[in-house]
């Protein structure tokens, strides 16, 4: 059965296991994928290579970037998003490359409330060919931070380079004249020759054309025949609105001898010092000389890379560049920078110098006992909720580990270990719990999946993040499980996958989550939003790169661990100068210091999932473990953070109160310990217990305050002070007895799996055996058979595909909005089946269901109340039909939801139906499908059951007298979603 053209009929589980299993060790991988698959535009669905030219880089497809919309396209399947690359903005259209240079912020919502600010892309001028037309726009080329867009109609063809940085953009041109066009009235300043200055929009340009060349200026449009040559180089000044035309002049002299060194590679190499504890990285810029003898270009800097500048091959310009993350600092002339971030030191947890004795040892021996007794509780069991459970479990270890709790510790290790078992295990058929390979895509999903990590390959960085995190606390037990030959192999995956460290692999793209030249992970796979790519969670980032320094550590891999060192120094850099606003690039009158998500134009203090003010500072603070210690670097600003948190709340925490009291006990251990045992009683945050947050907090109240101007020559050390009084604290994964030396001449003994402190306290805890005490440098390549695979089945046909924002999964309650309570159904009569068609049935009024049609009319959604369980709220909408009598027909559920968030990114909506099959209150059947991720832009988008089942129990039987229950809810999403009542329509398997 089918409705009118819509509505598809699949099998309630659209999972199909593929045949072939790689093997890994003793573990292994599916060699296809097993569920969801990234979606798309049906070009891109059908190859995802369908975006790059022919004579594009071979091999993975780099996703999670500045520029993915062009290559993964999601809502435009012509051009792209605009492409924030700053200082400068881009965005493809089919007669060339339109250009932006925001020079303020636009702010919108409530100025100390929920609000955002972009610097929006408005186009000032076009860059293209004489009669360009091009049907879609396609990716030539990239490199670390640069990326190659080409046009081609048949006659005409263009090819761009755009990088980060780049305040100039080249250009190759073919089938006719450069054309600059404007719907903006154009000023020309200076025209000399092959150059020419000009103003469009406000916004002040330079068009650097060959030597002969010569431009004609009619209106708003900008042409020249580039004396045949076919290439022209366009830079954005950085002047005021307000210059002076001999201002003006000046800066374009100032980067005219830089013009025509056209970019050709960019590469980023890093090593970390541990002696110095200090992460070095060379920004290399390649450049081929267009003409002349340009052997460099402008490159701009962002402000995490002009605080760590140790070296820049070139010459600072007087001008700077305004940009969504602050100044940025201008070189002419610029083949290399060098910057030298410092690395502040992780630990395993921080040591129980305050709670291994008196009453600070009595109140977490109960609690720890209390925590123990379910230490692994998973809320989901897909990748995200798996991983929150295994940090959770993790914590529990290293408390009882340091307590000398063997008993607790060695049970929860048990867990532990099964579970990361499980999920590195594959079998033929299995297709839960398990991870499989996309070579079309180049990547490694989990399945279940969550929050678009299959079909929009988001957040890979912040699920695998806490494996990998579980994995380097069992090595340190378990180093045996941890080897190659057993399941070390499928954890090395992982961090191949989500931010590889080899340039030289071939089944991964090189660091897929992170941005090598702004600093930091992003969160969608595919970017396909106004604003850019966006991140909210940069601590859960944190947690992958401290993940990879843990692991490297207990595994010996220095490989592993000097790539985590790399991620972890840059990013941590980036948060404190974007998300803390220590660049204080957040606009006046915004009424923040802080941002819950960065965009790629700009930033929010808002999430995807809640209003409440604890869980948008809050998100970028969790999980608190001891990867986290760079949330302290500026313990003053943590204060501040909290007080602002406070006075925008109207009181302290109401919940996720043990995630930021966490986060103060970095600035302000004793207030922070106050507030925790004056509300005993508080809700837990689904990834923390009681016990850790006491161990953290009470610890933390006794050390003081993250040190950053004293350093240790282990990865595993860090440095507090409290009252001017010194604690030296270091931990040692492997299993000989280390030295680590401090930067003020401090030394400290650690022996073989034991953290070890001195100073003001004197401690020693933990009873690892250890890993590998000789590291090695060599990475650790998993072998990749090629096995024979059952072809992938013909997936039932998809709806019309719309663009999925990222979603991060945020914990616990979000606030309460004023919801319509649902209306008690009134019992219907029996509508007649359709022997030809099924059951189809309508959405009525007073929460009935109805022979179709329904009736006319919207249906309000409230916006999603906390964390998304796949589980019905208590204020979703519900429509019944009771007294039905029909017959099954052995097939399965269909529905087909017209949906409508408007402007609202993040939402999505989910469905639930239930078979009372005999009327007698039990339901015999229940499926509830997996979310259906709506739009920003107003018009309804169809809901089907094309998007699969996440969970059905029961079977289905003959209808006598029996009840059939439709609930629609918000699963996520902080705005309201209308459903279109009178054409939405629940097609049953009974005639």
């Amino acid at each position: 059965m089918a409705l009118a053209g819509a509505l598809v009929v699949v099998p309630g589980d659209r999972s199909t296991a593929a045949e072939g299993v790689v093997d890994v060790g003793a573990g292994g991988y599916a060699a296809a994928p097993v569920g969801p698959t990234p979606e798309g535009c049906d070009s891109v669905e059908a190859d995802p290579r369908a975006a790059l030219t022919d004579d594009a880089p071979q091999g993975p497809l780099p996703t999670n970037d500045w520029w993915s919309s062009l290559l993964y396209k999601r809502l435009d399947c012509r051009m792209s998003e605009p492409l924030h690359a700053h200082p400068a903005s881009y965005q493809p259209t089919p007669a060339g490359l339109g250009l932006s240079t925001p020079r303020e912020a636009t702010l919108s919502g409530t100025p100390g409330g929920i609000g955002e600010f972009h610097f929006t892309f408005v186009q000032d001028v076009v860059v293209g060919v004489a009669g360009l037309d091009a049907p879609t726009v396609q990716v030539a080329d990239w490199t670390d931070w640069t990326v190659t867009p080409s046009w081609s109609d048949g006659t005409r063809s263009m090819r761009a380079t755009i990088g980060h940085g780049l305040p100039t953009s080249w250009y190759h041109l073919e089938g006719g004249d450069a054309l600059l066009t404007s719907q903006h009235d154009v000023r020309v300043w200076e025209r000399d020759g092959a150059t020419l200055g000009f103003t469009a929009n406000g916004h002040d340009y330079a068009a650097f054309a060959p030597s002969g060349s010569s431009w004609q200026v009619a209106g708003s449009t900008l042409r020249s025949s580039l004396a045949g040559q076919g290439y022209l180089a366009v830079t954005a000044l950085a002047t005021d609105a307000d210059a002076t035309d001999a201002e003006r002049a000046a800066a374009l002299d100032a980067v005219a001898g830089s013009a025509f060194a056209e970019v050709t590679s960019t590469v980023a190499t890093y090593s970390y010092d541990a002696a110095a504890a200090v992460v070095r990285t060379t920004y290399e810029v390649g450049t081929t000389p267009l003409e002349g003898y340009a052997d460099g270009p402008v490159v701009a800097l962002y402000p995490h890379q002009q605080r760590y500048l140790t070296e820049v091959d070139g010459d600072e310009i007087d001008a700077t560049y305004p940009s969504p993350r602050g100044t940025m600092t201008a070189y002419a002339g610029t083949t290399s920078f060098t910057t030298a971030t410092p690395f502040t030191g992780i630990l395993p947890e921080v040591p129980a110098v305050a709670t291994s004795s008196g009453s600070g040892r009595a109140t977490l021996d109960r609690l720890l006992a209390e925590a123990a007794a379910d230490p692994l509780p998973i809320l989901r069991a897909d990748t995200y909720w798996t991983g929150k459970a295994l940090g959770r479990a993790t914590r529990i270890v290293e408390i009882a580990d340091q307590l000398g709790e063997t008993e607790v510790r060695d049970r929860t290790l048990g867990l532990v270990r099964d579970t990361l078992t499980d999920w590195f295990t594959a079998s033929p058929g299995k297709n839960e719990q398990v991870f499989a390979y996309d070579g079309r895509w180049g990547t490694l999903i989990g399945y279940p999946a969550s929050y678009g990590s299959d079909t929009e390959l988001n957040d890979h960085h912040f699920h695998y993040g806490y494996f990998i995190a579980a994995a380097a606390t069992l090595a340190r037990f378990d180093p045996q499980w941890a080897s190659d030959g057993q399941y070390g192999g499928m954890v090395d995956l992982l961090i191949r996958d989500a931010n590889g460290y080899d340039r030289d692999e071939t089944r991964f793209p090189y660091l897929r989550d992170f941005d090598i030249y702004a600093g930091h992970d992003w969160a969608s796979g595919h970017g396909a939003f106004a604003a850019g790519n966006n991140q909210e969670s940069s601590s859960e980032g944190q947690n992958f790169a401290g993940a990879l320094v843990q692991w490297g550590e207990a595994t010996g891999d220095t490989t592993v661990r000097d790539a985590g060192a790399y991620l972890y120094a840059t990013q941590a850099a980036a948060i404190q100068e974007y998300w803390f606003d220590q660049a204080e690039a957040i606009p006046e009158g915004f009424g923040h210091t802080t941002l819950g998500m960065v965009w790629g134009d700009g930033g929010t203090y808002s999430t995807w999932f809640s209003a409440d003010p604890e869980m948008i500072q809050g998100i970028n603070t969790l999980p608190i473990t001891g990867s986290h210690l760079y949330l302290g670097q500026r313990p003053d600003d943590v204060v501040a953070n909290y007080a602002e948190l406070v006075k925008v709340n109207g009181g302290k925490p109401s919940v996720w109160q043990d995630i930021l009291w966490s986060y103060l006990a970095l600035g302000d251990g004793d207030e922070a310990l106050r507030q925790l045992q004056a509300d005993p009683g508080y809700a837990v945050e689904e990834g923390e217990s009681r016990a850790h947050t006491y161990h953290w907090v009470a610890n933390l109240a006794a050390l003081g305050t993250l040190d950053t101007k004293v350093r240790g020559s282990s990865p595993l050390s860090a440095v507090f002070v409290k009252d001017g009084r010194r604690t030296y604290v270091a931990a040692n994964v492997t299993s000989q007895t280390r030295t680590v030396r401090f930067s003020d001449g401090t030394r400290l003994e650690v022996p073989a799996g034991r953290t070890v402190t001195s100073g003001a306290y004197t401690w020693s805890g933990g009873g690892a055996v250890g890993g590998p005490g000789t590291p090695t440098s060599s990475p650790k390549p998993t072998s990749s058979p090629k096995p024979t695979t059952t072809p992938k089945p013909t997936s039932s046909p998809k709806p019309t595909s719309t663009p999925k924002p990222t979603t991060t999964p945020k914990p616990t309650t979000s606030p309460k909005p004023t919801t319509t309570p649902t209306a008690t159904p009134k019992p219907t009569s029996s509508p007649t089946p359709d022997p030809s068609r099924g059951l189809l049935l309508g959405f009525g009024g007073n929460g009935t269901l109805v022979p179709a049609p329904g009736q006319a009319g919207t249906i309000q959604l409230a916006p999603a109340r906390g964390i998304d369980t796949v589980t019905e709220p208590s204020g979703a909408v519900v429509l019944q039909a009771k007294g039905l009598t029909a017959t099954a027909t052995g097939g399965t559920t269909a529905f087909d939801v017209g949906l409508d968030a408007g402007t609202a990114v993040g939402n999505g909506t989910r469905v639930s139906v239930q078979y009372d099959l005999t009327g007698d209150g039990t339901w015999d059947r229940v499926e509830v499908y997996r979310y259906f991720a709506t739009d920003p832009v107003p018009g309804a988008e169809r809901y089907t059951q094309a998007v699969g089942l996440d969970r059905a129990t029961g079977a289905l039987g003959d209808l006598r007298g029996g009840t059939v229950r439709v609930a629609l809810w918000n699963a996520i999403g902080s705005a309201p979603t209308v459903v279109s009542a009178g054409d939405a329509v629940l097609e049953l398997p009974f005639r």
